[in-house]
């Protein structure tokens, strides 16, 4: 990505690694969260810049607003590939008044850990990349329970909890990281927000992860209004908290809702605001089907961005209720891929009734229909659904 385009801005939730990743394609480092160094970059940038070995890392750029303006100009005189890393926080992009970078700088989303790099198999090609290239699932089998699944998405992919060696530990640090978001994060973008206020409306989030709702139900379980419901909402999207799933819509198809989903950027989350355990998940069918959907969501987003073109991620359902995808990507112009997730280890053909009706109204169009379970084996249904365990995502 870097070597492709003069200046990169890396963008993504705080803690997921950001500098530390860019550090490993950056030849030079200027950290502006040092104040001695913001005072001489400030003075004189193009001073500090000149015969730096490139690509150069110019992290926390915030704390210099106009070092956006300096990689502008360096572009426009210089617009060779590999310059500059960009990474910050998000307070410099909604505090400038203007944005220099269009067309020089390209976004690029950094979000957590995936299984598939937690598991040291990012080198190969993914299952996903094999089905989206191909609409063929292969065959897989798998030895993960549902317990395991669960595990897995409350272990987080936030490095400093991913790694962590105890549930307890990365309780901890996953607890302290909501603590930070409510309260010091938010004030640093929005000052004058009430922490608790912020927090109940979190929690309702937390609690409808992976539904439509509406959005009435949310700011009357955070006994907040509407306009502050919103505040909050675009102050939580711009912190990389929570990302809305955009609804698919066709003129084939009458009566789909243009509501978006809202889900949890990372399903560790739920540990960090709802304090709930292990045992407390498998014990409770409704958020076990919400943190699997969140923690397969936060998996497949983060393929799709590794994929040129990236297919892009919507999820699909009519006014009534009366069918629903979790997932439908749009792969190039007119391809389709239809996927459905159930906490079930004995999937059959009434769970894919959705994916079957999505294949008999857009025929030709749908590439394939998969439903992703917790089961171990792969199945194959007579209306071309193949029922593939979850863990496909991430093995070999």
């Amino acid at each position: 990505m870097v070597e492709d385009h003069a200046a990169v801005l890396v963008v993504g939730p705080r803690a997921t690694g950001k500098t530390t990743t860019c550090q490993q394609h950056a030849a030079s480092t200027i950290r502006l969260g040092d104040p001695t160094v913001a005072q001489a970059f400030a003075i004189d940038p193009r001073s500090v810049i000149e015969g730096l070995p490139e690509p150069i890392l110019i992290d926390e750029w915030q704390e210099v607003p106009q070092s956006l303006q300096v990689i502008k100009l360096a572009v426009d005189d210089q617009p060779a590939r590999g310059r500059f890393i960009v990474t910050g926080s998000v307070r410099g992009d909604i505090d400038s008044p203007t944005w220099p970078g269009t067309g020089r700088l390209v976004r690029l989303a950094m979000y957590g850990l995936t299984e598939r790099e937690i598991e040291h198999r990012s080198d190969a090609d993914s299952w996903l990349h094999h089905l989206v290239a191909t609409g063929e699932s292969g065959t897989h089998r798998s030895d993960e329970s549902l317990r395991d699944y669960v595990r897995r998405a409350l272990r987080s992919g936030f490095p400093d909890a991913a790694l962590f060696g105890s549930a307890r530990g990365r309780g901890r640090w996953l607890t302290s990281y909501v603590d930070q978001v409510v309260t010091r994060d938010a004030a640093s973008i929005t000052p004058g927000r009430d922490p608790q206020r912020l927090r109940a409306y979190l929690t309702a989030v937390a609690l409808n992860s992976a539904g439509v709702v509406d959005d009435t139900t949310l700011w009357t379980a955070a006994g907040i209004t509407k306009d502050t419901a919103r505040a909050y909402d675009s102050l939580l999207q711009s912190l990389f908290i929570i990302d809305r799933l955009p609804a698919w819509t066709s003129n084939q198809l009458k009566r789909l809702t243009l509501a978006s989903k809202r889900y949890l950027v990372d399903s560790g989350l739920f540990t960090g605001i709802l304090g709930v355990t292990e045992d407390d998940v498998v014990l409770n069918g409704d958020l076990v089907g919400r943190l699997l959907e969140t923690f397969v969501v936060a998996q497949v987003r983060a393929e799709l961005a590794l994929m040129s073109p990236s297919p892009r991620m919507h999820h699909l359902r009519t006014g009534e209720g009366r069918h629903e995808l979790d997932m439908v990507l749009e792969v190039g112009p007119a391809a389709l891929i239809g996927i459905e997730i159930k906490a079930t280890s004995t999937p059959d053909p009434g769970d894919a009734q959705h994916l079957r009706w999505f294949r008999r109204e857009l025929g030709n169009q749908v590439r394939a229909t998969v439903l992703l379970h917790t089961g171990p084996n792969t199945l194959r249904f007579d209306d071309g659904t193949v029922a593939v365990p979850i863990s496909a995502l991430w093995s070999p």
